[in-house]
């Protein structure tokens, strides 16, 4: 398996659990848990889990001089990304939040040319604009989209929350040529930690753990470990190898995903309109990545 695959594979597996987890969360927050306690949870265990691994397999230290970058990693990729996120969907449907979402590859690419001197070509522009086509076409055409102002802090908090991933995929960028993907992300975790507890303790504590029955464990538990803990490290370990706007373009397979993971359980129709938005995605994201991928080769031949 080369790297290159290795590469775009992580980052299919990452956007199909979170693909999944639009619905999979709505089923547990904010029913059984509230959005702030539902993050300590997430954030708390995932941090452990880095932790063990970080210790038993890598054992590497960070220098002092990167502790601001890492403490600013933590808090627009963790505190708040994941706080925003859970809260906005909360209060907004599922096919709102991905909606929002759509705008963070457009984000990313605009500030990967900024601060990364990221070439802004022609054709990774019309990769993010056939991506983002295709994504508003798939989710529009969703039976749960709504324009009520019910919905509207939601969207907004989830819109917040997509500006504040497109940051953290660009600063944090510089860390992976320095250290192993693992001990960013437990660093970026921890610092993440330390804003999380504070502003979620509240609604942790508030918990009623006897309410929980069988299937809402497993939702949970896939919460945790998939949507938190695999998806930021395989997330983490793609960007060792692809640029922020090829791991941003990827954001436009969730709703495709989204939807033929309903078509699968027969919960959704799959209309000619949506076949061509599933096109126009995956077409966006080659493109965007055809030029990655030429850049990465070049470089290995120097």
């Amino acid at each position: 398996m080369t790297v290159q695959f290795r590469t775009h594979l992580y980052l299919f597996i990452v956007n199909l659990i979170y693909a999944l987890s639009f619905t999979i969360a709505k089923d547990v927050v904010p029913q059984y848990i509230q959005p702030y306690g539902a993050i300590v949870i997430r954030v708390t265990v995932a941090l452990l889990l880095f932790l063990i691994f970080q210790f038993f397999f890598i054992k590497e230290k960070i220098k002092r001089a990167d502790i601001g970058l890492l403490m600013l990693c933590g808090l627009f990729g963790v505190a708040i990304n994941q706080l925003l996120f859970f809260k906005g969907l909360s209060i907004t449907t599922p096919i709102n939040a991905s909606l929002m979402m759509t705008t963070t590859p457009i984000l990313i690419l605009i500030l990967s040319g900024i601060f990364h001197d990221e070439k802004i070509t022609m054709l990774k522009i019309a990769g993010v604009l056939l991506g983002a086509i295709g994504a508003v076409l798939v989710i529009l055409s969703g039976s749960e989209f709504t324009r009520g102002s019910g919905q509207t802090t939601g969207d907004i908090l989830v819109l917040v929350n997509a500006a504040s991933y497109a940051i953290y995929l660009v600063i944090v960028k510089p860390l992976m040529s320095k250290y192993h993907p693992l001990t960013v992300i437990t660093w970026v975790f921890f610092f993440g930690w330390l804003i999380v507890v504070p502003v979620g303790w509240n609604e942790f504590s508030a918990i009623d753990w006897q309410q929980f029955t069988y299937p809402l464990w497993i939702e949970l538990a896939f919460i945790v470990l998939f949507t938190t803990f695999f998806a930021y490290l395989l997330n983490t370990m793609a960007m060792q190898h692809a640029t922020p706007s090829v791991v941003g373009i990827y954001i436009y397979l969730q709703p495709a995903l989204a939807t033929i993971f309903a078509l699968l359980l027969n919960r959704d129709e799959y209309p000619l309109i949506k076949i061509i938005a599933t096109l126009l995605i995956f077409s966006g994201v080659y493109l965007v990545s055809l030029k990655n991928t030429n850049n990465a080769d070049a470089q290995s031949k120097t």
